[in-house]
């Protein structure tokens, strides 16, 4: 047995599977199992590994004796270092493969309860520049390749605007052209970082906490609109207004333009004052008939396309006729209570965000719909006897928890409210397969659905209809 910071070789080893994480699997003759990056199932190639574990290695090809006939030729130009679409090196049709694999997997070996035949999962009609909401960070010190890292220049000036470099949190990308948003994203960020730098403006120092520009936010919605919202770190007012009457002269299209003053050891908005600069602290996403208010805060569905799709598989799963009362949980802004409110009697929410019940309640008023209530408070201890009490034993339950799943209280409790049917909206098969089991005593599954919403990423959604025996 090798030492565990001993590397070892295997050579001609074929690549057989996809696992956690986006990364491949390669199994050795004598059943070795190693997890790589960069592979595709197919490949036969010659490995180096780097770490040992109790019942496996990682590491990294370092030759390529036969390619698979499942790989196409990445287009983005930043792909194997960025780490954002790590399947882009792999036909679609496979990952559609690979993804409905893994929720077949997941379902059968963790949830380990009975399922029907899998639905064949629905792909993205986009497979690029299918995002609405992208972040970018700026940094001083940018990630130099390795060839720049050879090379005899010397780099005055190491700005970068873009991603963190996987599992290094202090180094990020400068990203020229990225294929998950579709312009005018790219021209706005090169924009930024071409202005910022004509004018000396300094970008943050993720070590040091200091510098002026942190972060830059662009969302963007069906119906065309755009929002922009730039973090400060420093706050210099003529700097900024420059910058952002540069964004608004250049870019007239913009819809909302924002900005933050944020002086925390971390970057995350919810906690912050959100100020619009010039038009509207909104943009408007329509779905189906629909108008929903995206604020900076608030939580979509990334690919609105895709949420459509998604939205109308729980939508015919609920199997509402209209007499119903539907619990919502993990309601969010509200998207999927309003859309299948039309065919329920009446739709509780309930979300442990209270800008989010804000911006539901807000975004109800706009679509004229009244037989809708939101609640705010954490699940666990939201979802109780008296809740249930005051607002109606639910018929048919939707669910759409974080990627964690449910909390083991809030199965307990739908176990014993026991509505008809439950319909559990998923981003993380694994997790969800945890909770069928736990519910696996009253409810049987009837029906699961995959859909994809990343394109290029291991990432999958899973609707799974529950019904009560």
């Amino acid at each position: 047995m090798a030492r565990r910071n001993r590397k070892k070789v295997f050579e001609k080893v074929e690549v057989v599977d996809t696992a956690n994480r986006g990364k491949a699997v390669a199994k050795t003759g004598d059943g070795q199992v190693i997890f790589l990056n960069h592979a595709v199932p197919g490949d036969v190639v010659d490995i180096e590994t780097y770490k040992k574990r109790r019942s496996f290695y990682e590491g990294r090809v370092t030759k390529y004796h036969r390619f698979s006939e499942k790989r196409t030729e990445p287009k983005c130009e930043h792909f194997g270092i960025c780490g954002g679409c790590k399947w882009q090196n792999m036909s679609y049709d496979a990952q559609l493969e690979f993804k409905q694999k893994e929720v077949e997997n997941n379902l059968k070996r963790i949830g380990q309860v009975d399922i029907p035949e899998i639905l064949q999962i629905i792909p993205s009609p986009d497979i690029f520049y299918y995002r609405n909401k992208m972040e970018f960070s700026f940094s001083d010190n940018r990630w130099l390749s390795t060839e720049e890292l050879n090379s005899s220049v010397q780099f005055e000036n190491k700005n970068g605007l873009g991603f963190h470099i996987p599992g290094k949190w202090d180094k990020v990308l400068d990203i020229n052209k990225c294929w998950l948003q579709a312009d005018p994203s790219n021209s706005i960020r090169n924009a930024v970082k071409d202005f910022a730098n004509a004018n000396k403006l300094s970008f943050f120092d993720l070590r040091e906490q200091n510098g002026f520009l942190r972060t830059l936010m662009i969302r963007t919605s069906s119906s065309g609109e755009i929002m922009v919202l730039i973090q400060f770190y420093e706050d210099h007012a003529d700097m900024r207004e420059r910058l952002l009457d540069h964004l608004q002269h250049r870019f007239p299209e913009i819809t909302s333009l924002l900005y933050v003053i944020n002086t925390k050891a971390n970057d995350t908005l919810y906690d912050q004052n959100v100020v619009c600069y010039h038009g509207r602290d909104y943009i408007l996403e329509n779905m189906e008939g629909l108008s929903f208010k995206i604020n900076a805060k608030s939580f979509y569905q990334t690919n609105s396309k895709q949420a459509l799709e998604l939205y109308k598989v729980a939508r015919e799963f609920a199997a509402l006729s209209g007499t119903e009362l539907v619990y919502d949980l993990y309601t969010g802004t509200g998207t999927i209570a309003q859309f299948v409110s039309k065919q329920a009697h009446h739709v509780v929410g309930i979300e442990s965000v209270p800008d989010a019940i804000e911006a539901a309640k807000e975004n109800a008023q706009l679509n004229a719909i009244n037989n809708v209530s939101f609640f705010v408070g954490d699940m666990k201890n939201m979802l109780n006897e008296d809740f249930i009490n005051a607002n109606g034993k639910p018929d048919v339950v939707i669910t759409d928890p974080p990627r964690d799943g449910m909390h083991k209280d809030v199965v307990k409790q739908l176990l014993k409210i026991a509505p008809n049917r439950i319909v559990y909206v998923s981003c993380n098969s694994a997790t969800q397969a945890r909770d069928l089991a736990l519910m696996s005593a009253k409810y049987d599954v009837k029906k699961v659905q995959p859909v994809d919403m990343f394109p290029h990423t291991h990432h999958v959604e899973n609707v799974v209809l529950l019904e009560k025996r």
